[in-house]
């Protein structure tokens, strides 16, 4: 037998070593590797990746989720996240099937998933807060998503995360790593707005609020005077929960009014500028002590519900929904749920939005300078980071005409139940705009063709029942509901947009990821907060409020301050 000379021999052994080494390094790539090396739609076909393009074999990946019930009545009664019809859809048009690790009511979801965080058993797609993603950040859980979303992401979804200029998408973004796609939206879409039974003011002969006392002197009719005419003294005088600044239904306009901004919502600090340009806590400053004082005296009224400590959101909801309380603090939103449950249980319930009461006149709300509170980030142990993007881009698709007649509540669409979901930055301006324009054109249907069709043509159709008083399709509160919100010009988001032009607002100045001593020593801080409050609502001594300033700054208040300036300092470096 002819021998091989030595150099072929080496030739030979390193293109076997190769070969083999190529051979064993599939299924085991490095964690946080590109969906190029991972993707399934890129192993199996080699095509080009599609934003929309199906598996050719299920994709499975798993998700928590906390959720309130559906929003329209229309959904089918004891429907549950697992028959959401979107994940039925998803998985025909994409071959993604949605696995729950476990789902949970919202008021649950918070101490659930620290548990989950502490165990470190975390889903595939994950929804965070600032708080929380900066902490999965610094413990390396993430997987790097810029390949995903550069090959992935739609040109819708890439124009969305664009309209700032980039701004909320570099938030998320570490060392070149695009860890996160955050869900910004409007920043004016948190303005607080105070919402008020009309026809309780027209019984007792009373005129909107204006000032807290206004306010004040409305809140006590609506205790003694029997506003709803029933011969019973069955309500109260202010809606109120637990979580004292939450997401709703909780008091954040309230101490507005007072010129306090001690909460930007989620029990998140507010910070705003001081005489000499620095950034001070809202939480600890004089003007939240004046306002507790007057809720003590409230309390001690009976305008508060004596019950309030022990109520979470669906609490509440459930006395505005029985007709208990006719005043409420609140977002543009309300009027789509739960101010429409009230209307269908009484005909008679007509609902207003005014600007909020101060001490000497309307008020001005506190307004983020990013509105971001919600971020997706994929596990770094996640087969296929990709999917993530696919998703995204799934919810966006299916609010095209096309799919008008597929994705209604009556067929088991529960839109809020779908993660992750990304939204126009500018929706509700929208929908406020082409609504207005079609009315006043005289329009009989929509004819926008966009991403935008689905949500503009829903409010348009509800807004033209309503205003006819058409209920074949829908209850009154439905179509009230999506009108007062989103097009109304006395609405929600109506009201909200004379607040902005007027500049009857307050920024809150930090908009950064949370500091280093927030992610430590931020929920402490926040259990101090919400347990010294509570107690002052129903008694304690006013001057606890001194003792718990004190204490705010000595249990780490003091080191946050210094951290949230020094991010100050470089913004305004920049």
């Amino acid at each position: 037998m002819k021998r091989l000379k030595p150099w072929k021999m080496i030739l030979i052994a390193a293109m076997t070593l190769s070969v083999l080494s190529a051979c064993s390094s599939q299924g085991n790539e490095p964690a946080g590797s590109t969906p190029q090396t991972s993707s399934q739609e890129e192993n199996q076909t080699a095509a080009p990746p599609e934003p929309l393009g199906k598996y050719p074999e299920t994709v499975t990946v798993t998700e928590v989720l906390g959720y309130n019930p559906p929003e329209d009545p229309r959904t089918p009664k004891g429907i549950t996240p697992e028959q959401n019809a979107y994940l039925k859809d998803l998985k025909d048009m994409l071959n993604i099937e949605v696995k729950y690790k476990w789902t949970v009511p919202s008021s649950q979801f918070e101490q659930k998933f620290s548990l989950a965080m502490a165990s470190a058993d975390l889903p595939d797609i994950i929804e965070l807060d600032p708080k929380n993603f900066e902490k999965l950040k610094k413990q390396d859980m993430l997987a790097d998503l810029t390949q995903a979303y550069n090959d992935y992401a739609s040109p819708t979804l890439k124009k969305y995360m664009e309209s700032d200029g980039g701004f909320a998408m570099k938030t998320f973004n570490s060392e070149g790593k695009q860890l996160g796609i955050p869900a910004f939206e409007d920043p004016f879409l948190s303005t607080q707005l105070l919402w008020i039974r009309k026809d309780w003011l027209d019984n007792l002969k009373l005129e909107p609020p204006k000032t807290m006392d206004d306010l004040e002197k409305v809140a006590k009719a609506f205790v003694q005077n029997d506003p709803d005419q029933n011969g019973v003294n069955d309500t109260y005088g202010i809606a109120m929960q637990k979580n004292l600044f939450f997401w709703g239904f909780d008091l954040r306009g309230f101490f507005n009014g007072f010129g306090a901004y001690p909460s930007i919502g989620d029990n998140q600090t507010a910070w705003i500028k001081d005489s000499g340009g620095k950034l001070i806590p809202g939480i600890i400053q004089p003007e939240v002590k004046t306002a507790l004082g007057k809720l003590q005296s409230w309390y001690k009224d009976g305008i508060l519900d004596k019950e309030f400590a022990l109520k979470d959101e669906n609490k509440s909801v459930e006395d505005i929904t029985a007709g208990k309380v006719g005043i409420s603090y609140g977002e543009w939103w309300y009027p789509n749920w739960p101010l429409n449950l009230n209307v269908d249980k009484d005909p008679k319930a007509d609902w207003i939005a005014v600007q909020i009461p101060g001490v000497d006149g309307p008020g001005k709300s506190l307004v983020p300078k990013i509105r971001s509170s919600k971020i997706f980030a994929v596990n770094q142990k996640s087969k296929n980071p990709e999917a993530a993007i696919k998703m995204i881009n799934f919810y966006i698709e299916m609010g095209n005409k096309k799919y008008m007649d597929q994705n209604k509540a009556e067929k088991g669409y529960v839109y809020n139940w779908f993660n992750p979901r990304i939204y126009n930055p500018a929706q509700i301006d929208t929908i406020f705009t082409e609504v207005n324009k079609a009315l006043d054109a005289n329009q009989t249907e929509i004819t926008l063709d966009d991403e935008n069709y689905k949500n503009v043509a829903d409010v348009f159709k509800a807004t033209k029942d309503y205003l006819a008083g058409n209920t074949a399709n829908a209850t009154k509160g439905v179509n009230w509901g999506q009108y007062f919100s989103r097009a109304a010009k006395d609405g929600g988001w109506g009201m909200t947009r004379q607040i902005k032009e007027s500049q009857a607002f307050v920024n809150n100045e930090f908009y950064g990821l949370p500091t280093e001593t927030q992610v430590e020593k931020g929920s402490q801080l926040d259990k101090l907060m919400q347990e010294t409050f509570t107690k002052i609502i129903m008694g304690a001594p006013l001057d606890e409020f001194d003792k718990f300033a004190e204490s705010w700054k000595t249990l780490g208040g003091d080191k946050i301050t210094q951290e949230v300036n020094d991010w100050y300092s470089t913004q305004a470096a920049k």
